[in-house]
């Protein structure tokens, strides 16, 4: 049996909300996201799907831990199925959290959507994080898609016109939206110069716009803290390096002249309601000199450079 069920929850008509580490998830940024609303909602465990039937050992390898110090344990790829009741939002959530499978994509998605569907959720979100010549300093601007004009229109979106490679995210949506739920995708940039996790920037922009589409209240100050404290810690890294500081200033400049340039009207206050999409920001005008890439350190380099800056100043942030 590939669903493995505990006790099945008892909720009413449960939105779904999905998210997977790996390509779908630059900075941990969609995952984080789900996780965070399960700790936050008190979320359990109700489900997991066997990972032999969906996982490539040798691409997503099995870890060992030491318990007490002394027995060796193994811990299995998985994807987790979590009940939320909605005491907090008025909603209750059904999550699902893993990593992207290597195996058997729409049997996959066949096994997620009967999940769904034995819990009774209409609607269904699934969010991602993807890495992109944007600065840190900046709002998130979250793209999305949603399957009928009606949603879109509500949230001043537009449906994507992206066609290409997708993972995992792009193939649940586009079930979902086959078997009729109402079902959305949000998506949130992450600079790719500061790709390692966490991101709680991009984090809390998501749980934003998942909030703003089922019209529920969710807390997040303590993302906003953490989302503070680190583009704080980013600016201190960058400032360190002259190429990297020229580097996003020209960032900063190309995207604050898209955002002047875009639909929205001067009169509308609440940039959040729109969703333009990435390749709508001009980040190649022709007019521009190029930027000198050649002496910049690598987005490994410098989250290596951020990782180090977080162990160091942990106590601080």
């Amino acid at each position: 049996m590939t669903v493995r069920w505990a006790p099945r929850p008892q909720l009413r008509t449960p939105v779904f909300v999905a998210a997977f580490e790996g390509w779908n998830d630059a900075g941990d940024a969609a995952s984080d996201a789900v996780r965070w609303l399960a700790r936050t909602l008190g979320a359990r465990e109700f489900a997991t799907l066997d990972p032999e039937e969906y996982f490539d050992f040798q691409a997503a390898r099995p870890q060992v831990d030491l318990v007490d110090g002394v027995v060796r344990r193994v811990s299995w790829p998985s994807v987790r199925f979590l009940a939320a009741p909605g005491g907090r939002t008025g909603r209750d959530f059904v999550l699902c959290v893993g990593i992207e499978p290597n195996l058997r994509w729409p049997t996959f998605c066949d096994d997620v959507l009967s999940v769904a569907s034995d819990l009774g959720c209409t609607t269904a979100v699934t969010l991602g994080a993807l890495l992109a010549d944007v600065p840190h300093s900046r709002p998130v601007r979250v793209t999305g898609s949603a399957i009928d004009d009606a949603t879109a229109e509500r949230l001043g979106i537009e449906r994507s016109r992206y066609q290409g490679p997708t993972g995992i995210v792009g193939v649940l949506h586009n079930s979902f939206r086959e078997a009729g739920l109402t079902s959305g995708s949000f998506w949130a940039p992450v600079p790719h110069y500061v790709a390692t996790p966490p991101n709680p920037k991009a984090t809390r922009a998501l749980l934003d716009r998942l909030a703003a589409f089922l019209d529920v209240h969710i807390d997040l100050t303590d993302l906003d803290i953490a989302a503070a404290a680190w583009e704080r810690s980013v600016a201190e890294v960058v400032a360190g390096d002259t190429d990297v500081t020229e580097y996003v200033a020209r960032l900063e400049d190309r995207f604050d002249r898209a955002i002047d340039d875009d639909e929205l009207d001067d009169d509308d206050d609440d940039e959040g309601t729109h969703f333009p999409d990435l390749d709508e920001l001009d980040y190649d005008d022709e007019d521009e000199d190029e930027i000198d890439e050649q002496n910049l350190p690598s987005g490994d380099a410098l989250a290596a450079d951020f990782e180090r800056y977080l162990r160091e100043h942990g106590e601080e942030t």
